[in-house]
């Protein structure tokens, strides 16, 4: 018995010894980290590549966006989706067109779009089912998933002969592989992997762009529409500004800063009294931060400051809209680069930003009578986030890092002015930029700077430079998400499907690369081209 006690205690001191990273060592083809819409995707083409893959999430929930309030699919031309996106919109028909998916309307009487009889996909869902979806997925490809396992963004990830060899979690687990995805909306990967990348708008003069940097001529949506004084002492600046309002001028037109545009949270609310949680008022709620959008709506605005789109089961997917709405201006300047713990704080100011809001819009007296009747009749729905309240557990990232790869995606691939040669999938959506700032003009009014909406084009191609890092910085690397684009070229790429048909083709090129046993930069691109066409993906 002593010598087997002996035994144990020296087994155990040989564990001791050895460490956590070797003891959580896990080895696959191609380890993808981020479990957005784009970072199952690639874990599902992997798979099906015949791949080992690992798909690393640093929460506890797949999906991203689309599994977090974003259920109104924003894309245009829908014909653009193929491959595994196209899958996941046809699932998504397929759970509604089952009559036990409706609890709470009839189907007969849904009125939201996205649900045409002359299409094989639903465009439209509630969070939870497009989460199922996921994990069904996932499931059905027998894919390893690790949750809660973040990246240690304290360390540098080291590369030998400018390939990544391993990723080291917080936790002390370490992922080895052959390629890596960075599928997060942050791009935190491509960062602590030295590859080159900007936060911010650059300037119109760095891609000859027209609609970059600062835009105030065209910053007409989101737009206060009545004046409204900005100072404490309505016409007193000496009182200092209200909440919100920063006091510098909004920068020369067309030049670069390290704005980026507002976050909010995509609301999920519902109607259905027996579903329905009232809006509630924050711990730290303060009216102050509200002072603006009261005054506005002294001055004669009538608008409620929401879009709300009805997804089935009496269930929206609310955006920001107006002036003063869901869009916390200025408050996303530092997520990007920030750590753990300084987004954590970035995310509760959002959250109780937004929640107070809410809260204000139902029950301040200074807010219209009719639009404090609509958010009284409005409230979180019971059978969503249940986890979390009935909040949406993720911050709208709309933008954070962009990477400078291989090939910069403009406004000229938008407009159509220049075609990329190399197609991976295509974008159909509007150049798109939320506001970025709030301040004060030459007249003394509040003026909101960095919304503009430019559309009116075909659906472009996104050339396969653009989710590689310039190859001199990182050879084994694909960015589905943080990809290469100027701020107003990203603005129209940045759609849930899109991050979709990227993720799978960002695998399919790591797995052919593998195949040839060379690196995805010398891949010859007509055959990614002939494998992706056979996955199903729509090129042009």
């Amino acid at each position: 018995m002593r010598s087997l006690a002996l035994l144990a205690v020296l087994v155990s001191l040989a564990c001791a010894c050895v460490g956590p990273s070797a003891k959580l060592t896990t080895r696959h083809d191609i380890v993808v980290y981020g479990g957005t819409s784009a970072g199952v995707a690639a874990a599902i083409a992997a798979a099906r590549e015949g791949r080992s893959v690992a798909l690393i999430e640093p929460t506890q929930h797949l999906g991203g966006l689309s599994s977090s309030g974003l259920g109104a699919t924003d894309i245009g031309n829908k014909r653009a989706i193929g491959g595994i996106a196209r899958e996941f919109y046809r699932r998504v028909r397929s759970h509604y067109e089952d009559a036990a998916a409706w609890k709470w309307e009839q189907r007969a009487d849904f009125k939201g779009h996205g649900h045409r009889p002359d299409e094989d996909a639903s465009w439209t869902f509630e969070p939870h089912v497009a989460e199922k979806i996921f994990e069904d997925l996932v499931a059905q490809h027998r894919i390893e998933v690790f949750r809660g396992e973040r990246l240690d963004l304290g360390r540098v990830v080291p590369l030998r002969d400018r390939r990544i060899q391993a990723l080291e979690m917080e936790s002390g687990r370490r992922f080895e592989g052959a390629c890596f995805i960075d599928a997060t909306y942050e791009g935190d990967l491509l960062a602590r992997a030295g590859v080159s990348h900007h936060v911010g708008r650059e300037p119109n003069s760095r891609y000859g762009e027209t609609l970059n940097g600062v835009q105030t001529a065209n910053a007409t949506k989101h737009q206060f529409r009545q004046r409204v004084d900005p100072y404490v002492r309505p016409g007193d600046p000496s009182s200092g500004l209200v909440w919100g309002v920063h006091g510098g001028g909004p920068g020369e037109e067309g030049s670069g800063d390290s704005r980026v545009q507002a976050y909010c949270f995509r609301l999920c609310a519902t109607d259905v009294e027996a579903n329905r949680i009232p809006f509630a008022k924050p711990a730290d709620y303060d009216v102050r931060r509200y002072e603006l959008l009261l005054r506005y709506f002294e001055a004669g605005e009538t608008m409620a400051p929401w879009h709300p789109l009805f997804m089935p089961n009496r269930k929206t997917d609310a955006n920001n809209n107006g002036a003063f709405s869901f869009d916390m201006i200025g408050a996303a300047d530092r997520y990007a680069q920030a750590g753990w713990a300084e987004r954590a704080r970035i995310v509760d100011e959002h959250k109780s930003y937004q929640q107070g809001l809410l809260w204000a819009l139902a029950n301040e007296p200074r807010v219209p009578d009719a639009i404090r009747a609509e958010f009284q009749r409005f409230g979180l729905p019971k059978d969503e986030f249940q986890d979390n309240g009935g909040w949406p557990r993720l911050l709208y990232i709309r933008e954070a890092r962009r990477m400078i790869g291989e090939y910069v995606m403009t406004e000229h691939e938008c407009r159509g002015a220049r075609v990329a040669p190399r197609s991976i999938g295509l974008a159909a959506y509007t150049m798109d930029s939320h506001n970025v700032q709030r301040y004060v003009d030459s007249s003394g009014a509040v003026r909101n700077e960095g919304d503009v909406q430019v559309g009116g084009f075909p659906p472009y191609a996104i050339d396969f430079g653009a989710i590689l890092p310039k190859r001199e910085q990182c050879r084994n690397l694909l960015v589905p998400v943080c990809m290469s684009a100027s701020h107003i070229a990203y603005g129209s790429i940045r759609m849930e499907p899109v991050f979709m048909v990227l993720g799978q083709s960002a695998a399919i090129a790591a797995s052919l690369a593998l195949r040839q046993g060379v690196d995805p930069h010398e891949l010859d691109y007509e055959d990614l081209r002939a494998r992706l066409s056979a996955a199903g993906q729509v090129l042009e």
